[in-house]
C-alpha cells in the first residue's frame, strides 16, 4: 500500500508539473523579445545622447538633456535605468508627453508608433527648433525624423536621415554616423 501511495503523489505531481508548464499563462516568447528590444533601445537613447551637439542656445535656460517620449510609451520602465545619468556635463532626464506643444524643453524626442498618423503635423511644429528626434516606425527617417530604428537580422539597427539633422543645426558625431545607415533625403 505503501509503494501504490508514493506512485500516486508522483504521478499527481508530475501532472500539477505539467499543468504549471503547459497550462498557466506564461509570457510569449514574442512578448521578452519585445521587452529585450526597448531595453537595448533605451540603452541607445543615453549612448547618442552623448554623440549628438546641440547649439548652445538650446540650453540657455536648462541644465539638463530632456528627452522626452511622445505618444504611447513602448518602453515600460526601461528608461528608469537612464533617467538622471550624467551626459557630458548635463544630467538626462527622462518626460512622458501627449502633445507636440509640450514638448518646447525637450532636446531629444522619442516619437512612438502611435504617433505614426500625426507625424507630419509633429514634424512641422519642431522644424525651427534644434530638436533631436528619434523613432521605430518604418518610414520614418524618410519623412524627416533625425534617427529611426529598425530590427535586422533580429538586431536593433538604426538608420539617420542626415539631412534631418542638419537641418536641426545638429551635429552628429561621425563615429556614430559609421554605426548607422544612412538616409539622405532631400
Amino acid at each position: 500500500m505503501n509503494f501504490m501511495y508514493k506512485r500516486l503523489l508522483y504521478f499527481i505531481s508530475l501532472i500539477f508539473t505539467l499543468w504549471v508548464i503547459f497550462l498557466l499563462p506564461q509570457k510569449a516568447p514574442a512578448q521578452e523579445l519585445e521587452l529585450e528590444e526597448y531595453r537595448i533601445k533605451a540603452a541607445f537613447l543615453y549612448n547618442f545622447a552623448r554623440f549628438i551637439e546641440w547649439p548652445e542656445k538650446v540650453f540657455e535656460n536648462n541644465s539638463s538633456i530632456n528627452l522626452c517620449i511622445l505618444g504611447e510609451d513602448p518602453f515600460n520602465n526601461n528608461l528608469d535605468t537612464i533617467h538622471k545619468k550624467p551626459v557630458r556635463d548635463r544630467i538626462l532626464t527622462v518626460r512622458r508627453v501627449n502633445t507636440v506643444q509640450e514638448v518646447r524643453n525637450c532636446q531629444i524626442i522619442f516619437i512612438s508608433a502611435s504617433e505614426k498618423n500625426n507625424l507630419m503635423h509633429i514634424l512641422n511644429e519642431l522644424k525651427d527648433l534644434s530638436i533631436f528626434t528619434i523613432g521605430d516606425t518604418e518610414g520614418f527617417a524618410q519623412h524627416g525624423v533625425i534617427i529611426n530604428f529598425y530590427i535586422e537580422q533580429d538586431k536593433v539597427r538604426f538608420e539617420i536621415n542626415v539631412n534631418a539633422a542638419k537641418h536641426s543645426k545638429l551635429q552628429i558625431s561621425s563615429k556614430l554616423l559609421k554605426l548607422a545607415r544612412i538616409i539622405d533625403v532631400k
